[in-house]
């Protein structure tokens, strides 16, 4: 969703992110891209800081290209690693001081791609490529006699075209079918689908779906068919929150009449990232669904918000599901057809959560231990930007390292939108005693902007110790939200959790308080549930507590549940299945 549409530029600049190592088998959400710098005026706000949000990602010719909101440009990618930006002024009465397009249409018919912004006018331009790594486009048409916010184009398999928009607290999404040579609407503009909160708990407002300032936001249209069946995704109930998520509605025709999955299918409301909302589903070329939508960061302003991709798909039943379970821990890359209802993860543990951390110096309140907190939200900032700052992390005993991931947070912040020189240079070294180091990650030479750098190491290290050294900033101070260290500890697994209860109310069925026995040595759980035995399709990770308030069901619908322990060693085994009817 884009609510806001007054944006500061000052460059624009074609921006790498560093290539992917040769022996690079994993990824590690957020995606690594150069997202722009973002002010918002007239809204309130608490420094310059990068955003983007509602992303589409649709394969063309074997190629990925990602467009997003407000980026004076798009990214394509042959391998959803590298991501290479191209800069693009959509609107054709751009000027100084305006925002670009929100939350960007993508369409593909025959061999070409389309691109339309958001727009409640007729006199909007819908772009046209068959060159689109090259900034090589055309206008299609001039106007469109619809305009919408959020939308988002679908090509049948007949050839037909529809369009699909909606972002709004009081109004449905609408689907209405286009004339493909000339746009125009073959059909009257018809109502798919409005949000029920009454029924769904998750789509109640607020950050614990109890907010009653705002009802909630259905948006972020998107279609995909499968097996001959539409499924109609949507976001909702609100982008700033960690339940942001896409939910579907499935039909028979492209225009409806459709039945909601009760449950969101793409859904991730704890751990470092999250929010899973307002996205698109898409191919790779092996035919494997992939999910990209919106994470919730919201500190600086409620529109500060990053990007991820998840593994989709569709089970025997034809329920459509998304994998977020570990999905913002690594999770192993594809090569071929694969099942993605067994998870990606690579079983690397992070190693350093709640660790002892040491600084070079520190801002403020930005304490040295935000940075090793498991949220994206907090994060330590040193003193100053300058050369040779440094966080150490201290594993607590020797463990073997697989990959690291440096998430950098917005302090001082001195740029709006796309500026030239935007990179970030530093060193990661390890000690196995504290005393003796040895350099492990060298980016003293990058030029490239790499905001949520995720390292695979080419070899596994033995190692205690891990300290990030900064070489240069691109603006503001040296701020770290995450220095997230992945492999496999010494120590025991933990035990399965011996008992859950879940205790559902019987005055708002759509609300539930689960408690379990703590497991001594666990840091986290991921809570599963499920709507059919089974289906463990929604997890929920919850760091350093054993309740849960859940908001989220179906008040007419029974539900499984199950739970797992996790620490730096590995994941427990299941604990028992709790019925709640």
């Amino acid at each position: 969703m884009c609510r806001i549409q007054m944006y500061l530029i000052t460059g624009m600049f074609l921006l790498l992110t560093l290539p992917a190592e040769a022996q690079q088998k994993s990824y590690c959400n957020p995606v690594n891209i150069d997202y722009g710098y973002t002010p918002i005026p007239n809204f309130t706000k608490w420094g310059n800081h990068r955003a983007t949000a509602d992303p589409v990602i649709v394969n063309y010719k074997g190629d990925f290209f990602l467009f997003s909101t407000n980026q004076w440009g798009y990214w394509w990618s042959s391998d959803l690693i590298s991501w290479n930006f191209v800069p693009r002024k959509f609107l054709r009465s751009w000027n100084e001081g305006y925002d670009e397009l929100c939350a960007p249409a993508v369409g593909i018919i025959g061999d070409t791609m389309l691109v339309f912004g958001s727009t409640y006018t007729s006199n909007f331009t819908i772009w046209m490529s068959t060159n689109p790594k090259n900034d090589d486009w055309a206008p299609l048409v001039d106007s469109l006699a619809i305009g919408g916010w959020d939308p988002a184009f679908f090509t049948d398999d007949n050839g037909r075209f529809y369009m699909y928009n909606g972002s709004s607290n009081q109004y449905p999404l609408y689907g209405v079918e286009l004339d493909r040579k000339t746009m125009q609407p073959l059909t009257a503009r018809k109502e798919m689908y409005i949000l029920e909160p009454w029924k769904y708990g998750w789509q109640r407002f607020g950050e614990h779906m109890d907010n009653t300032f705002l009802d909630p936001f259905i948006e972020g249209a998107w279609m995909t068919k499968n097996n001959g069946k539409y499924y109609l995704q949507y976001g909702a109930p609100g982008t700033e929150f960690s339940g942001y998520a896409d939910g579907v509605v499935v039909g028979d025709k492209p225009l409806g009449p459709f039945t909601p999955q009760s449950m969101p299918f793409s859904y991730k409301p704890g751990g470092f990232a999250r929010g899973a909302g307002h996205g698109a589903t898409f191919q790779d070329n092996w035919g494997n669904y992939w999910h990209v939508s919106t994470i919730a960061i919201s500190v600086k302003n409620n529109f500060e918000r990053r990007i991820g991709i998840w593994p989709a798909g569709f089970d025997k039943d034809g329920v459509m599901y998304c994998n977020t379970a570990f999905g913002d821990y690594p999770n192993f890359l594809l090569s071929g057809k694969e099942d993605h209802q067994p998870d990606r993860f690579t079983g690397w543990m992070l190693l350093n959560y709640q660790k002892p951390v040491t600084v070079s110096s520190t801002y403020g309140a930005y304490a040295a231990n935000l940075a090793v907190d498991e949220n994206i939200k907090t994060y330590w900032s040193a003193a100053t930007g300058d050369t040779n700052e440094w966080i150490q992390s201290d594993l607590g005993a020797l463990s073997t390292v697989m990959a690291i991931q440096v998430n950098y947070a917005d302090q001082d912040a001195g740029f709006s939108g796309k500026s030239l020189g935007v990179y970030h240079q530093y060193k990661i070294f390890e000690s196995a005693d504290g005393q003796n180091w040895d350099l492990l990650v060298d980016k003293s030479k990058n030029k490239t902007d790499i905001p949520h750098d995720y390292i695979e190491l080419v070899q596994p290290v033995e190692t205690r110790y891990l300290k990030l050294v900064n070489i240069h900033m691109p603006t503001g101070k040296f701020a770290i939200s995450g220095f997230r260290v992945f492999g496999h500890g010494k120590g025991p697994k933990p035990e399965a959790v011996s008992e859950l209860v879940v205790f559902r109310t019987e005055k708002d069925k759509r609300s539930a308080w689960l408690k379990w026995q703590p497991v001594d040595n666990a840091y986290a759980y991921n809570i599963y549930m499920a709507t059919e035995p089974g289906k463990w399709y929604n997890c929920i990770m919850v760091y350093n507590s054993n309740e849960y308030w859940l908001k989220t069901m179906d008040k007419d619908k029974t539900y499984y549940f199950t739970i797992e322990a996790i620490n730096e060693n590995g994941i427990s085994g299941s604990g028992p299945v709790v019925i709640a009817e």
